[in-house]
């Protein structure tokens, strides 16, 4: 899910998986208009449900109401999270930010640290941080410098969670807030 800008600028919001929704944010709105766009990223099914049938569905069910208000109450939770890391620490801190959300989401423990177990070109991580590729280049590079990650093969792996934790001032917010998706 992101967002584009009309000078072409990407800002991806999140990865969606499977069972996942998305336009959820137009949910009974009078005149709704869809602000985010949509990619997939590897072949798929999606499932279409028109917004009359689920707000009808959702006013109906209180069990799904409920379902569904915890739901964008986790969503907003990710959200702020991120726009702190966005506004408190500058594109540094959405960087890093995206580094241990991504490693929550995809990681896997590897021998020496954490493991992204998704390649992204570095034009992917900087749309995730609002910033150019060319500032990811540099961050990545000082990163690798100071031991902090490694790159092989195009998987990141973290080998100091602490460093970039400390870097952004981190809450250590429960994981299911510190993710990607």
């Amino acid at each position: 899910m992101s967002k584009v800008v009309p000078d072409g600028r990407e800002l991806t919001i999140r990865i969606s998986s499977e069972n996942d929704l998305v336009g959820e944010t137009v949910l009974f709105s009078q005149n709704p208009k869809y602000m985010m766009n949509a990619k997939m990223m590897e072949d798929g099914t999606v499932a279409v449900i028109s917004k009359e049938a689920l707000e009808e569905k959702i006013a109906s069910d209180s069990h799904l109401a409920v379902e569904m208000m915890t739901w964008l109450s986790a969503q907003n939770r990710k959200n702020q999270a991120k726009f702190r890391d966005m506004l408190l620490h500058g594109k540094k801190g959405a960087f890093y930010s995206t580094l241990i959300r991504l490693s929550n989401s995809y990681g896997t423990e590897a021998e020496d640290g954490k493991v992204i177990n998704l390649p992204f070109t570095n034009q992917e991580l900087a749309n995730f941080c609002g910033t150019s590729r060319e500032v990811v280049n540099r961050m990545l590079a000082q990163l690798r410098k100071n031991n902090v990650i490694s790159i092989k093969k195009g998987r990141i792996t973290i080998l100091d969670f602490d460093y970039l934790k400390q870097e952004i001032d981190c809450e250590n917010c429960p994981i299911e807030i510190c993710t990607i998706d």
